[in-house]
């Protein structure tokens, strides 16, 4: 590989950190001021779930949409479109006052989310099959750290009314995607393009992938994201019903957070070093016997360390899913991220039901099971089938 070439993949990796990060702040910043979209739109909770719902149902659509049009000449459009289709959508979702204006701007911000998504993921495997190297965990700890950051920002913007904030960072965020449109261009460029093609000699680049293997990708993709949905939804929960204070409570899940973006700023050197299938199995299993242990646990302390672990454990799953799913094109890491993203969804609702009936601890034991569950069958998910 020249030295042109070379310097041009890097580039490429930085760009693509930055749109990962980019994708996360934004997520983290609707997410964390959404009580008080309710508030100024006089939403009931019933309300607030439609307008969660239309996101939803949108990044559907824009996760399908993605993946029909994610050709390798098309990933610089739909990565700039979507990144200014999200910062636009989160300005305007600003100025919405009632549920219909939110529920339609909501559709379309996850529809953005979506092509996003799957962009930047397509873009991501074909960068770490030209490379040669894995890089998929660390572009994905861009993100959790993205979030981490967005999060940050909208704790200490509390004070601020949520539509200068969700304008401000729209508006850094437009002004970003477009300075970077000369070099998101690049990406399909025709010097570029000769080394973004997948390779036999890739690490990732493994031919088709058959629909019995990409159905089980989704499927532990959907047991992995709900436990990332029960985490957000719940750890705090959690820690508050074994008598944590409310800032102790919210430690809960920023150690898990902060636990899953150590786990994958690690992941591709211990992935290169150990393998995805060793690697996966292990976090997992881990992640599983952490959570169970601090469910098990009666104390806050036991609480906060079992959810950290679950997060350290499940931090390589969904890079290496989405690699694997890679093999097969824009097409398949879309099926897995729409399966993975509706587990998600779905899955603190359903935590909440079986809370309901027993009791949170037994509840939230679910995501454990899941975990195990994907420790026992990652191995014939991930190893290549051509070895």
């Amino acid at each position: 590989m020249s030295g042109i070439l070379a310097a041009e993949l890097v580039r490429s990796r930085r760009l693509l950190t930055g749109y990962f990060a980019g994708l996360g702040t934004v997520m983290a910043v609707w997410g964390a001021r959404m009580p008080a979209v309710q508030k100024t739109a006089h939403l009931s909770t019933g309300g607030l779930a439609l307008v969660l719902l239309a996101a939803a149902l949108g990044m559907v659509a824009g996760l399908q949409t993605g993946g029909r049009l994610a050709q390798p000449a098309r990933l610089p459009v739909l990565l700039t479109g979507g990144a200014i289709g999200l910062a636009v959508c989160l300005a305007a979702l600003a100025t919405c006052r009632s549920l219909e204006s939110l529920f339609a701007v909501a559709f379309v911000f996850g529809a953005a989310h979506g092509v996003l998504d799957v962009a930047s993921n397509a873009s991501a495997v074909r960068c770490q099959n030209a490379t040669g190297r894995l890089i998929m965990a660390g572009l994905h700890a861009s993100y959790s750290l993205g979030a981490l950051a967005g999060a940050a920002v909208a704790a200490l913007t509390a004070h601020i009314p949520h539509t200068f904030l969700f304008v401000a960072v729209g508006t850094v965020a437009v002004v970003a995607a477009c300075a970077s449109t000369r070099a998101t261009r690049r990406l399909a460029t025709s010097g570029l393009e000769s080394v973004l093609t997948p390779s036999t000699t890739s690490p990732t680049a493994h031919g088709r992938v058959s629909r019995p293997r990409l159905w089980l990708l989704g499927a532990l993709a959907a047991a992995t994201l709900l436990g990332e949905g029960a985490a957000a939804d719940w750890a705090a929960v959690h820690a508050h019903s074994l008598g944590a204070t409310a800032a102790v409570s919210a430690a809960a899940f920023a150690l898990y957070s902060a636990a899953m973006a150590c786990g994958r700023l690690a992941g591709d050197r211990l992935t290169t070093r150990y393998g995805a299938p060793a690697l996966v199995r292990t976090g997992a299993a881990l992640a599983a016997l952490g959570l169970a242990g601090g469910l098990a646990g009666s104390t806050v302390a036991s609480a906060l360390a079992g959810w950290a672990l679950f997060g350290l454990g499940l931090s390589v799953t969904i890079p290496s899913l989405i690699t694997a799913a890679g093999a097969g094109g824009p097409r398949a890491i879309a099926a897995v991220s729409v399966t993975g993203y509706a587990s998600l969804l779905a899955g603190p609702a359903l935590i909440g039901a079986l809370a309901t009936l027993t009791s949170l601890p037994l509840a939230l034991l679910l995501p454990a099971v899941l975990a195990a569950a994907v420790a026992a069958l990652s191995r014939k998910a991930l190893e290549n089938p051509a070895s």
